[in-house]
């Protein structure tokens, strides 16, 4: 069914809409995917600011190059759908990939997050990493580390 060029017209305003609020995306292929797992992945996102729509590639390509934002062409072949992230973007991230390994039907084709490019491995990557809030704690235990040590140290020496 053919879409008239006042409704490709509709969605392009509304795909640029959601690329220039968003402050990261994950682009996926959804073939196969069931309405089920679909509706869940849209539930799971909404709870973590997050959206997930499916996009026609012409008209998302003509909308992200009308804002300025390009889009590597492989991930614009065959069936595509976004995952658009607010101010979460990690826990988007998670989510989608989470799904993509529970099931086969939801592939990961790469992503973008503030205007950098990333590959569908790279992707996965970032997934895996902690909150923030742990990696600080992390990098705050790694920075007294040295200092604790040398007090201790320091504290024996005077003790004998």
């Amino acid at each position: 069914m053919a879409i008239s060029k006042e409704k490709k017209n509709e969605l392009v305003a509304e795909y640029q809409a959601l690329l220039e609020r968003s402050r990261g995306l994950v682009l996926t292929s959804y073939s196969g995917l069931t309405m089920k797992d679909l509706e869940s992945l849209r539930r799971r996102l909404r709870e973590v600011g997050g959206e997930f729509h499916i996009v026609k590639n012409t008209l998302l390509d003509r909308a992200a190059k009308q804002i300025g934002m390009s889009l590597p062409p492989e991930t614009m072949r065959g069936t595509t759908a976004i995952g658009f992230a607010g101010e979460d973007v990690p826990q988007v991230i998670k989510t989608i990939v989470d799904l993509s390994r529970e099931t086969q039907a939801l592939r990961l084709k790469g992503g973008v997050i503030q205007g950098e490019l990333f590959s569908a491995i790279q992707v996965e990557q970032l997934a895996d990493l902690p909150p923030l809030p742990v990696l600080q704690a992390r990098l705050l235990g790694m920075l007294a580390t040295p200092g604790s040590r040398i007090v201790g140290a320091l504290a024996g020496a005077m003790r004998q």
